[in-house]
This record gives C-alpha cells, structure tokens and sequence, in this order.
C-alpha cells in the first residue's frame, strides 16, 4: 500500500469511528438506550425490518469511505479531503450517498426500538447535511475541482438516487 493511501485508509478509519461513529451510532444509543419497549405483532416483526436500513446504511458508508481512500485518495473530513473528485461506485448515483446512509441506520434504529425521538433526530441530521452540503462542500469542491466537478453536479442528483444505467 501506497504511504498516501496508507495515510488515507487511516485518516478515513479515524474519521468514520468519530463522525458516523458519534452521529449515527453514539447519539441514538445516547437518544434510546438501545432499549426497545415489549410489543407483540405486527410491531414485532416491523423491528426486525429495522435491521434492512441499518445493513444497507452500514454496506453503503463502508463502500463511500472506500471510495474515498481508493479512487480520491484522502478521506471525507474535511482537514484531509480527497486529491480527485470522487465519483465512482455508489457516487455514480446519488453525490451524496454517505449522508442518506447515516439517515438510513438512524432510521432503521427508530424501527428497532420503536423510537419516535429517533425519525425526528433522523431530519434534524438531514437538515444539517443538507445546509452543510450546499453552503460548504459543494462551493469547496467547485474551487477545487472545477469544471469536472460541476459536470458532476449537472449529471448526478444530490439526494435522490438516480436508477443505475
């Protein structure tokens, strides 16, 4: 391994124990206590589909941070960004991938313990993704990156995935 992809592999690891970590794994057990409440059907079997949003937003960061180490070579934090554009695998799809992955095992977790608080604090990290997407990192990427990056904008939807061709 390359030392900079070393140095990315490490920096991404670092940043995804502390923000996806902090955000999508401490603040809910913080919010619920990863308790869930006793039911009996339907609800029952409605937590177990809980699990679903949690795997696929598990695959999907797991895969957005690869990305970032492999074809930007740097991570998603900011004070070490990546030294391309990224827009390969999942990015191909949707710009903003790693941000609905976090909403997704939010959400997910609201099904699994049955925690109303939880879908609220779901919206509240999307509104912050969202102000933070559009008034720091799309203007960010665009001084950095270019015309590459703006095509990337025109083609990719930033929030709702477009159907892979």
């Amino acid at each position: 391994m390359r030392s900079a992809t070393a140095r990315a592999a490490f920096g991404s690891l670092a940043f995804a124990v502390l923000a996806p970590g902090v955000v999508a794994g401490l603040v809910p057990y913080l919010l619920t206590g990863w308790n869930a409440p006793a039911v009996t059907s339907p609800w029952a079997e409605l937590r177990l589909v809980g699990a679903i949003p949690i795997a696929a937003g598990v695959a999907a960061l797991a895969s957005g941070f690869a990305r970032f180490v492999t074809e930007g070579t740097g991570t998603p934090a900011p004070v070490a960004p990546t030294e391309q554009v990224v827009v390969g695998g999942i990015y191909r799809w949707v710009r903003n991938p790693m941000y609905l992955a976090l909403a997704a095992i939010i959400l997910g977790q609201a099904l699994l313990f049955l925690s109303p608080i939880l879908v609220a604090y779901a919206a509240l990290v999307m509104a912050v993704a969202f102000a933070f997407a559009r008034l720091y990192e799309e203007p960010v990427l665009r001084r950095r990156f270019g015309p590459g990056y703006e095509r990337y904008l025109e083609s990719v939807p930033g929030w709702w995935p477009r159907r892979p061709r």
